[in-house]
């Protein structure tokens, strides 16, 4: 057990409580034995990690003295506004969560992040320390390697698979996958992010990792049938997404994106419970993937 996997438990344990007692924090530290060796939560200790926290994520955890000694998170927005921050510690939450029930292993399925360990690491370090790196690539479909610089800007994780978005030697600004990358070494030369940079930014007008620099974004409307809708309302496609009306049956959804492949490919995986209402360009596409697909089984099985 890792100080940041304990420091994520106390944050996340006073979150849900909203308020809460030391006496009450030490009941729950020692109960969970995974963590604790069921040992208690002693004040001293209590109170260095209060001071990691602060230091560490700028977390403050407060104590209300009246009424009862009880201690909450003081400033909530610090966890809320900081989605690579709340990401960190509800992964470490359900960590936890799953650590204390770990005889239940057999019955709790979770999907492989295949690139997670290879090469993050090394990217990560290479980012802190501004330095390029020497990367060896295998694109799918090929049979060759290639070398390149990569001054890595920034990492994205999109659906199960980690990313690095950077400048090349070429001067191209391009995205790789990092389960695709044979080998990386960090070098000793120096790079500058580009004034302004915001991977978030960046990526604000995207759907996934498609970069698509010649896809313009514009406004989307789509329409989920009363068996889809829900799911949207639920899991918005794209943080974009707005609901422009329910009448029901169906909903129409409104998004401001670049429809670029990876999002043209989000639609097809709902067959026919979501319809691109407009614009017509991105209509067109979805009906000439229709018309090929349509194609593809209107043909006979030649192993008939």
């Amino acid at each position: 057990m890792t100080q940041l996997q304990k420091y994520a438990w106390l944050i996340d344990t006073i979150r849900h409580a909203g308020k809460i007692s030391h006496k009450e924090l030490s009941d729950r530290w020692e109960l969970n034995k995974d963590l604790s060796d069921c040992k208690p939560l002693h004040r001293s200790t209590f109170n260095r990690w209060r001071e990691a926290i602060l230091s560490q994520f700028g977390i403050v955890i407060n104590c209300q003295k009246t009424g009862g000694y009880l201690y909450y998170i003081e400033n909530p927005e610090e966890i809320d506004d900081d989605k690579l921050k709340k990401w960190i510690l509800d992964s470490f939450g359900i960590t936890n969560i799953i650590g204390e029930h770990l005889s239940l292993k057999g019955r709790i399925l979770v999907e492989d992040i295949p690139s997670g360990r290879d090469h993050l690491t090394s990217f990560l370090k290479a980012m802190k320390d501004s330095h390029s790196v020497c990367v060896t690539y295998k694109p799918f479909n090929t049979n060759y390697n290639y070398t390149f610089t990569l001054e890595p800007y920034c990492v994205k994780l999109f659906e199960n698979r980690w990313y690095v978005l950077g400048r090349n030697n070429n001067d191209d600004i391009k995205i790789y996958a990092l389960d695709r990358i044979q080998s990386v070494e960090e070098t000793t030369d120096k790079f500058k992010l580009p004034k302004g940079f915001s991977a978030e930014k960046f990526f604000s007008k995207k759907y996934g990792v498609v970069l698509g620099h010649d896809v313009k974004p514009e406004r989307i409307l789509i329409r989920a049938n009363e068996h889809h809708k829900n799911y949207l309302k639920a899991l918005p496609i794209h943080h974009s997404q707005r609901l422009k009306e329910d009448c029901g049956e169906y909903a129409d959804f409104e998004l401001f994106l670049s429809p670029t492949y990876d999002f043209v490919m989000k639609l097809l995986q709902s067959a026919s419970m979501v319809e691109v209402i407009s614009p017509d360009s991105l209509r067109e596409t979805m009906k000439g993937w229709i018309s090929d697909m349509s194609d593809i089984y209107k043909e006979e099985n030649s192993e008939s």
